[in-house]
């Protein structure tokens, strides 16, 4: 070996080991990434919001750019139009698009139950006995589309209702929504924490119907209902297997990071915009969310099973389709990144 070459090899073995990170971005398919999200204030998205601001993508060799879209089905059709790789969104997009033929899969669960809460105003909607009492109302959601207006749709198929029965507006999963509400724009709401906590705080809302409480979602739904997660193209985890895995990797570390924080160590953690205004009632949707989150990131045996029966309740076409639900999450790179960072 000559002098020169010596020295090149020296040296770049050098920064190799003075730079792992740089090693591990290296090895990395396509470290940078842009990454969709509807509603990323949302508890509903909080390992997400973990995993960024505690660093683990970085630790992963990952550079992340995070877009926040009003709901999620604007979060998909960014992936689906290509201004996005992976999306931060509601596990049952994996089911609803195979029939058209996209191939999309989960890769890690952040939730176990959807966290969505229907509930009517008590204003305009005094009088409520029944979901019945719907028809005619005008309903908010993240957006339309999106996981709060599947849901909204299945509560109402169970009561009879039909989804043009209703008028369904997109208030956003924020300040916005709170003040649909309080309006009087909408007569009843699907919505997240810490939307629902504050709308409950102010007695602004009765609730009907509450997915945060995983018992309560296994009997609307019938069986477990994944929720949040993070889904890929096919293609992606076939051409970027250690980009998945890296991704996977970081928020198995948020949801164990989740399980084992107090209500304070969430408000050192999340940006000052989050808590609309109020720690207090951050604090009590942290709590009240907590149950739903996921705490070690797998799909559960019978989830797609539970989505396509959700959907296909509300969407005849999905339901006379063919699904490959196999193909609609893996939890390969979970119990690899488990085998990582096992739980302590």
């Amino acid at each position: 070996m000559s002098p020169t070459r010596r020295t090149f090899v020296a040296t770049t073995a050098g920064l190799l080991l003075a730079s792992p990170g740089l090693l591990r971005a290296q090895a990395l398919e396509k470290p940078q990434l842009t990454l969709a999200v509807g509603g990323k204030n949302l508890l509903y998205y909080l390992p997400l919001t973990i995993a960024e601001q505690l660093g683990y993508f970085k630790a992963e060799g990952l550079d992340v750019k995070i877009v926040d879209f009003a709901g999620g089905s604007q979060a998909l059709r960014a992936l689906v139009g290509g201004s996005a790789d992976v999306v931060s969104g509601a596990f049952e997009h994996t089911v609803n698009m195979q029939p058209k033929g996209q191939k999309l899969r989960a890769i890690v669960l952040m939730g176990r139950a959807p966290q969505i809460v229907l509930g009517v105003n008590p204003k305009s909607m005094a009088g409520f006995k029944t979901v019945a009492d719907l028809k005619g109302k005008k309903i908010g959601v993240t957006a339309p589309g999106s996981s709060t207006n599947v849901m909204t749709n299945f509560v109402l198929a169970k009561a009879g209702l039909k989804p043009s029965d209703v008028s369904i507006i997109g208030v956003g999963a924020g300040n916005g929504a709170v003040a649909a509400m309080r309006s009087g724009q909408v007569d009843a709401i699907a919505n997240l924490d810490p939307v629902i906590s504050l709308l409950s705080r102010s007695n602004d809302i009765k609730i009907i119907s509450d997915t945060r409480v995983v018992a309560e979602a296994e009997r609307v739904f019938g069986g477990p209902m994944p929720a949040a997660c993070l889904y890929v193209p096919q293609a992606f985890v076939d051409k970027h297997p250690r980009t998945a895995q890296a991704l996977a990797n970081a928020i198995v570390r948020a949801n164990q990071w989740i399980q084992k924080a107090g209500p304070g160590d969430i408000i050192k953690a999340v940006p000052e915009s989050y808590l609309l205004g109020d720690r207090a009632v951050y604090i009590d949707a942290f709590l009240a969310a907590k149950g739903a989150l996921s705490p070690d990131g797998l799909f559960p045996d019978k989830g797609a099973e539970t989505a396509l029966r959700a959907l296909a309740s509300i969407d005849a076409e999905i339901g006379k389709a063919t699904i490959d639900l196999k193909a609609v999450s893996t939890n390969d790179f979970v119990k690899a990144a488990l085998a990582k960072y096992p739980a302590k």
